[in-house]
């Protein structure tokens, strides 16, 4: 007779889950009641676990079939398949990342009335212990043969469908059962580990300091971007969640810890798409006497380590099964220089707004009133022309300087800035600056900006005199990066955003 169990049926319906649920609640009702049978109660304290699934599969998963080992185990695991068959009841337990092994209920190794509580009580989903001799069943799957067993916390609803993929919907707005089910959804958080822990490990390496900043502030700043407003009670005054913690960084720096980062949780009042989300991770960090070359640099040893610490190499595979190599030298190109090569004319950092504007309304790329400097228009036909021909990872070099309001002025180029934004798979993966470090234009570039929010850009910055006062100070000669963590898991996975967030928002 076969151990393993049959295809399940479909999803419960409403009315069925309601149901199971009333089942179950009387299942835990008798649990309480009777503390001291061989469940041992509902959510008992503890259990007493010897091992763990795992570390069993490490030592005796290559057993062959009947095998016996004279050793005797206790483990603990959700119970994801069930089989209850006379005198002898199959259970597949599950830990918690993942590694499973068989449990063999039989009459003659715990007595009848533990057999009966165990077909009588235990279901798919409850957390259960079981104690017993470590064997290999006849088919040659690694078991344990339970001497005895207690519930160690009663599952009230039912599980998903073990047999078949969660929709998307329910992955995102159910992660708990995403984890339950699906090692790829545990997988996901591990290599989130890994890439932040290699993060940190590369900063460490490099004699970096990591620093905590404001999530609330007085104004928004170090971005452009909307922001969430909320209002202190105790202040009796409205805050802004933060957009970057660019800004108090830089003090930081000001003050004389000249290598920074922050691994930080940033808020931006925008849409929400594949790969944007309104509450998201990013890195930030800054390097004294470095510009935006040695940053790029840095960047670039980020990013390989954290897809070898995740994937054993710089060629990852993404979810979909294709290969993306992200080793080597990266590419570094001008934005001015290769826009004018796609677009088929020149385009410089002179090039009159008018004559931007006719070359968008050809190409039926829309630039609101609002905000139609030169810099918008140059940035998206660079998007329009450019962006979706990338291919390897490549740094998108030299800006204009009036969407840049943070950055220093091109050491030999009039009217473009010292900027970076790093493409990877199509996407803006991170940004990167030689630090505008002079405060008398960092005042200039902030009193344009408000200008600007007077016309009603919601994304433009204010005068953040707090700020000024710290350069005033004398801030020295720095490269600076920010980069979405989780657009970093999308790069090194292929996974959509909301895939890598662990809980994302959603509505």
């Amino acid at each position: 007779m076969s151990e393993t169990p049959s295809a399940a049926p479909d999803e419960p319906t409403e009315e069925e889950v309601f149901e199971q649920k009333a089942v179950r609640l009387a299942k835990r009702a008798k649990l309480i009641e009777e503390r001291t049978s061989p469940a041992g109660g509902a959510y008992p304290v503890s259990v007493p676990v010897t091992t763990t699934i795992g570390a069993l599969r490490a030592e005796y998963g290559e057993l062959e079939a009947g095998a016996e080992t004279g050793v005797t185990a206790g483990v603990a695991g959700r119970i994801v398949f069930s089989r209850n068959t006379g005198k002898l009841c199959f259970a597949t337990l599950q830990s918690g990342e993942g590694a499973r092994i068989q449990a063999m209920v039989s009459l003659a190794n715990v007595g009848e009335d533990s057999l009966a509580a165990w077909k009588e009580l235990v279901d798919l989903g409850d957390h259960v212990f079981v104690s017993g001799e470590v064997i290999s069943s006849r088919r040659g799957e690694l078991s344990i043969m339970v001497t005895e067993w207690q519930i160690a916390a009663k599952a009230v609803l039912p599980l998903p469908n073990m047999y078949s993929e969660l929709n998307e919907e329910t992955r995102v707005r159910s992660r708990f059962l995403d984890l339950i089910v699906r090692d790829k959804a545990r997988e996901n958080v591990i290599a989130r580990a890994k890439v932040n822990a290699s993060l940190r490990q590369t900063f460490a390496n490099h004699d970096f300091v990591e620093v905590e900043t404001p999530m609330l502030q007085v104004q928004h700043g170090g971005a452009s971007a909307r922001p969430f407003v909320t209002h202190s009670n105790a202040f009796d005054t409205e805050l802004y969640l933060r957009i970057a913690p660019e800004l108090y960084l830089k003090r930081a720096v000001v003050g004389g810890l000249e290598r920074v980062f922050e691994i930080n949780r940033n808020f931006r009042n925008e849409g929400a798409d594949s790969t944007h989300s309104p509450e998201f991770a990013m890195l930030e960090a800054y390097m004294a006497y470095s510009d935006y070359n040695g940053i790029a640099d840095l960047t670039q040893e980020m990013v390989q380590n954290a897809a070898v610490a995740v994937s054993g190499s710089t060629v990852v595979t993404w979810a979909d099964g294709t290969e993306y190599d992200l080793g080597g030298q990266w590419d570094r190109i001008s934005m001015y220089d290769s826009l004018s090569a796609a677009a088929g004319v020149a385009i410089t950092p002179q090039t009159p707004v008018a004559d931007l504007k006719e070359l968008a309304d050809k190409e039926g790329v829309e630039v609101p009133e609002k905000v139609a400097t030169h810099g918008k228009y140059v940035e998206e036909l660079w998007e329009h022309f450019v962006k979706g021909d990338l291919v390897r990872p490549t740094f998108v070099m030299d800006f204009p300087v009036d969407t840049s309001p943070l950055v220093r002025e091109h050491r030999t180029i009039p009217g473009v800035v010292e900027k970076w934004d790093l493409y990877i798979r199509g996407f803006e993966l991170g940004t990167g600056y030689s630090e505008l470090i002079d405060p008398v234009i960092q005042r200039e570039r902030f009193i344009e900006q408000a200008k600007l929010a007077a016309k009603g850009d919601v994304e433009a910055m204010n005068v953040d005199e707090e700020f000024l006062r710290a350069l005033e100070h004398a801030m020295p000669p720095t490269g600076g990066m920010g980069m979405g963590i989780d657009r970093l898991l999308m790069a090194i996975t292929g996974l959509g955003i909301r895939e890598t967030i662990l809980f994302p928002l959603v509505k």
